[in-house]
């Protein structure tokens, strides 16, 4: 059933305050969410090179038990290892031959921690632990954890899958101004250009953004790398030079001031050193579904699921799939009517993957037209009928917004 109405609520840009955060690519809950992600890619992968079609699985609950560290300015090692702990259900075996579920899980948190960390060496700083399990569920005949024959698998072009579980999704479009401020800053810091120019940069930043009426403020924790600096009043003059980067970058991608404040807890002399670039080399622990959503923003003032979809079977898991559908239509209705749109998705488990329970459009400030009424209505059946390719998307080009 689809429902599109006006949405009574006032728009974001109307209230008075706003506040938005954003946990960077190297916040040990950010990192969780992409070496779950990984580990569902890379797994579905294998069962597509080897047998064209894919096992049923979830790895969405990966947690990183954080290292030890020892350092001060001018030096710092890794004392005790990062610990990824993955637990879950997935096939083992398919008839008869093992699937090298421990390489998989292995290669997909080696492969994030060293792409979000300076100087990470799985071989001295990570231990994987496996806790994947292939029981099976209530009220199956076959498990779907022990693969049996072709049939027990899913084609990526499969017609006839229905919702694995019961879900709410939500989704908006556009971000606001704050929002767009978090987002592209945190990705500015973390991007290849600025930490070419700075490699003393750790990757564990948290932005926090707030908006009072007119006034912006952005409260950014960077972490900088012990090796790296060597002194206080390098670390300062580093910060310095840092900060006025980042207030650069701000008034040349944005036509409002904002107010910055870069790691303030220096003034209680608790200076933001790593050794890796997060603070996961101290112990921290990251756990998935606690950071970004899937638009990669933390917003408290707006309408948002805590669905986790990262490690999500890509196939039929709905707490997944739709939560990239409804962003998806979020996006492209505002296109077409130029208003802020939400999208909320919701559907009972064993529905038809096609044809949600319910689905909801709220359009701000909009006067109810036939036309564009069965406008959005054909967009939102063309996306269903086409539902498939999201799990085509997500396996094969590793597409995932958050």
């Amino acid at each position: 059933m689809i429902h599109i109405t006006e949405n009574s609520k006032p728009d974001i840009h109307q209230l008075p305050f706003e506040l938005v955060e954003r946990k960077g690519v190297g916040h040990p809950d950010t990192i969780c969410d992409a070496i779950a992600e990984r580990a569902s890619v890379y797994y579905s992968r294998y069962f597509l090179d080897h047998y064209e079609k894919v096992a049923h699985h979830w790895f969405d609950k990966v947690m990183l038990i954080g290292g030890c560290a020892d350092f001060k300015f001018g030096e710092g090692k890794i004392t005790a290892p990062y610990r990824v702990i993955f637990a879950g259900k997935a096939a083992k075996t398919y008839k008869g031959v093992s699937i090298p579920l421990d390489r998989i899980l292995w290669s997909a948190a080696d492969d994030v921690l060293s792409e979000v960390l300076t100087g990470f060496e799985a071989s001295e700083h990570l231990t994987v632990i496996n806790e994947i399990v292939d029981y099976q569920g209530a009220g199956r005949l076959n498990s779907r954890y022990q693969p049996k024959s072709e049939n027990d698998l899913v084609s990526l072009d499969h017609n006839l899958s229905v919702s694995n579980d019961c879900n709410l999704l939500s989704a908006y479009a556009p971000l606001s101004n704050l929002e767009r401020l978090v987002l592209h800053t945190e990705q500015y810091l973390n991007g290849e250009k600025f930490k070419t120019n700075h490699p003393e940069t750790g990757w564990d930043i948290k932005i926090v953004g707030s908006r009072e009426y007119n006034t912006y403020k952005l409260l950014i924790n960077i972490p900088f790398l012990a090796q790296r600096v060597s002194s206080v009043d390098e670390y300062f003059a580093c910060k310095a030079e840092i900060t006025h980067e980042i207030e650069h970058f701000i008034s040349e991608a944005f036509d409002f001031q904002v107010e910055l404040s870069v790691n303030p807890q220096d003034k209680n002399q608790h200076y933001y050193l790593t050794v890796l670039g997060s603070v996961a080399d101290t112990g921290d622990v990251g756990v998935v579904g606690r950071g970004n959503r899937i638009n990669g923003l933390i917003t408290p003032m707006r309408s948002m699921s805590i669905e986790a979809p990262a490690g999500k079977n890509p196939m039929d898991h709905t707490g997944k799939i739709y939560g990239v559908l409804a962003q998806k239509l979020a996006l492209k209705i505002y296109d077409y009517i130029e208003k802020a749109v939400e999208v909320h998705v919701f559907t009972s488990k064993e529905a038809p993957m096609n044809e949600p329970d319910h689905i909801s459009v709220q359009i701000s400030g909009w006067v109810e037209s036939q036309h564009e009424k069965e406008e959005i209505t054909q967009m939102i059946c063309d996306c269903l009928n086409e539902v498939n390719s999201i799990s085509k998307n997500l396996i094969i080009n590793g597409e995932i917004m958050w």
